[in-house]
């Protein structure tokens, strides 16, 4: 058998996280394992290892034996390896449909821009943090039927974010959507934890990726703030964009659900 490394890297290529590779790796080698068994082997803390079970029975790559204390094995590597490939296939198909709907609505914003001379005021460049924040305090405000956000540190707003909050019920009074992913270091993080468990509450539907390509809000398809960080290594300084610009909004929406389609569940969840 290859390095354990290797091994891993590769599955984690496939689609898998790192626990999940290895805790997969480790069943392979005998019959069955308990969580406990197969978290020492495998090296994973015990905390986690019930959530990467979980998600390796959902993905159909091990399977569940009822007992005193349940068990859990591996179905079989060509099974589970072809699985993998029918998913990463599945997600490569949604990547392209995502790809040529940009391009489609894209392409007649980069052409109407080879012929604008005006000056771009449906853009605004803010580089003050307290700006930021306040653009980011009113974009929660304005949206009425969706508001979606990647969210990664740092973050601007204060803590408690008491506004985003009652604007993430006030949507869902009226009928409306409030979604965003969070980066998994969040879970880490007991203020930013605790922080995402109060928009649970209010009404937010949350996910949980390794990265996010930038933080990002989009309200209602049409108005959208982003960070642009700094490309200079070893700097924090950063610059958001305010842009009122439903092309845009639509384009960068596509997006984000590309990015939804992807996380997972807070661990420790079930379903999606």
């Amino acid at each position: 058998m290859e390095s354990d490394d290797s091994a891993v890297n590769d599955l984690v290529a496939l689609g898998l996280s790192r626990y999940e590779a290895l805790v997969y790796l480790t069943l392979v080698r005998r019959e069955s394992y308990t969580a406990a068994e197969a978290a020492r082997a495998a090296q994973v803390p015990r905390q986690r290892v019930y959530d990467v079970l979980d998600a390796l029975v959902r993905r159909q790559l091990a399977v569940p034996r009822p007992g005193r204390v349940t068990s859990f094995s591996a179905v079989a590597p060509e099974l589970a390896l072809s699985r993998l490939m029918a998913r990463r296939r599945q997600s490569l198909e949604r990547l392209d449909q995502v790809s040529a709907a940009l391009t489609q609505a894209l392409s007649p914003v980069w052409a109407a821009g080879r012929t604008h001379t005006d000056p771009l005021d449906y853009i605004e460049v803010l580089r003050d943090p307290r700006a930021i924040a306040a653009r980011f305090a009113s974009i929660q405000e304005q949206a009425t039927r969706e508001l979606l956000s990647l969210c990664k540190p740092p973050f601007v707003a204060p803590p408690a974010n008491n506004e985003g909050i009652e604007a993430v019920r006030r949507l869902r009074r009226a009928g409306g959507t409030a979604r965003a992913v969070y980066t998994l270091d969040a879970l880490g993080d007991t203020e930013v934890l605790g922080n995402v468990r109060r928009f649970a509450a209010a009404g937010e539907e949350s996910r949980f990726a390794p990265q996010l390509p930038l933080k990002l809000v989009v309200a209602d398809a049409s108005l959208v703030l982003c960070d642009m960080p700094d490309p200079v290594a070893d700097t924090h300084a950063t610059t958001a964009l305010y842009i009122e610009h439903p092309a845009l909004a639509s384009c960068l929406r596509i997006a984000f659900l590309a990015v939804w389609e992807q996380a997972e569940t807070m661990p420790g969840t079930r379903g999606d």
